[in-house]
């Protein structure tokens, strides 16, 4: 005889069933919900070696790159970046120099090429309207006419410049505004700090300077004011004190030491320096300018930024332009003023040492990076073409009194 359950058995062998399942399905979730924590942690993992595959605990590790855009092999199993560098890994990081060299290059000639044409049109408008071209160069001084063709002139190249660099080395430009962990007081220190190493990189120029007048030269020659009127001075201190440190920022330590830094970033940080002190002109200013872009490429750096160095810079060429008035006004103002520079100059030596402490020092290269900066960065041909171009123009403003 067949044996028949009842509707209450049925229902109780359903509802076991139903339960069966929604547990099934709970340790399903839950398996899946552990798979995916371990896949984001083998991602991050991956992502993690692609940025700071040379693990090094020098290294600001926010601010590098993917690195696999130049070695393709990292994010294969147990890879591991060798000290002596492949084929195709050198290829692709001296085409980085390359753009950083090419960069330099077209910027020079470009500033130069425009700055000439600029002025020739100017000067031939001038003459025609006066009937005459003598003394038009001493009305273009003294008005505001050159200060701001040399304005125009950096605005514009540098701008492009750096806008051509970053799309060419696949930079993007959310990469270096991108601020991390700065506040007020992280502004005040750096600028305090900058101070001192103004003054003391001014004196270490003024020695250059000496050095250069026992053999009867100097470096200072032929030096370009700002104009005698109220509108070239108004204009010269927009420029220097705003447009230059945003335009040089933005080319120097944004579009270049992004790309010098891909492998070793205290390369980056020497030669960003070096070139900015290049671009400088003359000897006495390439050391200012060379020890600040040392400084101003580290906090770059350490905040992932160039926000931070464009306040530094305005604050350095601001102080440059007041200092410069106020030793115009009197002598008992000037004497003033360098009482606070030199109080201040203090400060700045206390607030380095605290600095430093803190583990800000600059980027130790470990034996794989040491082989992936200079060595790879001589290499390129557009490299060492700029040093050699903006260092033979340098020795070229060296004049004989």
């Amino acid at each position: 005889m067949d044996e028949y359950i009842t509707s209450e058995e049925h229902r109780a062998e359903v509802t076991g069933y139903v339960r069966e399942i929604c547990d099934l399905k709970a340790t399903i979730a839950e398996k899946d919900k552990l798979l995916n924590k371990k896949n984001r942690e083998l991602l991050k993992n991956i992502t993690s070696e692609k940025k700071n595959p040379f693990d090094n605990p020098t290294d600001y590790k926010k601010y590098s790159g993917d690195y696999s855009e130049i070695q393709p092999r990292l994010g294969e199993p147990g890879y591991k970046i060798p000290v002596e560098i492949d084929d195709v890994e050198f290829r692709n990081l001296r085409r980085q120099y390359s753009i950083g060299g090419w960069c330099m290059i077209f910027q020079f000639i470009a500033s130069i090429v425009m700055s000439i044409f600029l002025r020739m049109g100017i000067e031939s408008i001038i003459t025609i309207i006066h009937g005459e071209d003598t003394g038009v160069f001493d009305y273009m001084y003294g008005s505001s006419i050159l200060v701001g063709i040399n304005m125009l002139v950096f605005l514009f190249c540098n701008v492009m410049i750096a806008k051509i660099g970053m799309n060419w080395a696949g930079i993007k430009t959310t990469s270096i505004i991108k601020t991390r962990d700065f506040s007020f007081g992280n502004g005040l220190q750096y600028c305090i700090i900058a101070l001192l190493l103004w003054l003391g990189s001014a004196y270490m120029g003024s020695i250059a300077e000496t050095i250069l007048n026992k053999f009867g030269m100097t470096a200072f020659a032929d030096q370009e004011g700002l104009g005698e009127t109220p509108v070239a001075l108004a204009v010269g201190y927009i420029y220097s004190c705003i447009i230059a440190p945003l335009t040089e920022e933005l080319l120097y330590r944004g579009m270049l030491l992004k790309v010098f830094s891909r492998a070793n970033q205290r390369f980056g940080i020497f030669a960003t320096a070096f070139f900015f002190g290049l671009a400088h002109g003359n000897i006495a200013q390439f050391i200012l300018a060379f020890v600040l872009g040392i400084f101003l490429a580290q906090i770059t750096m350490k905040h992932n930024s160039i926000i931070p160095a464009i306040i530094v810079h305005m604050f350095i060429n601001t102080l440059s332009t007041v200092t410069g008035l106020i030793s115009d006004i009197s002598s008992s103002a000037s004497f003033i003023s360098t009482l606070v520079l030199m109080v201040l100059a203090l400060l700045g030596m206390i607030l380095l040492l605290v600095f430093r402490s803190d583990g800000n020092r600059l980027p130790a290269p470990t034996p794989q990076q040491h082989r992936r900066g200079r060595a790879v960065a001589t290499s390129s041909l557009p490299f060492l073409t700029a040093i050699v171009i903006q260092m033979i123009y340098m020795a070229y403003t060296l004049k004989f009194n």
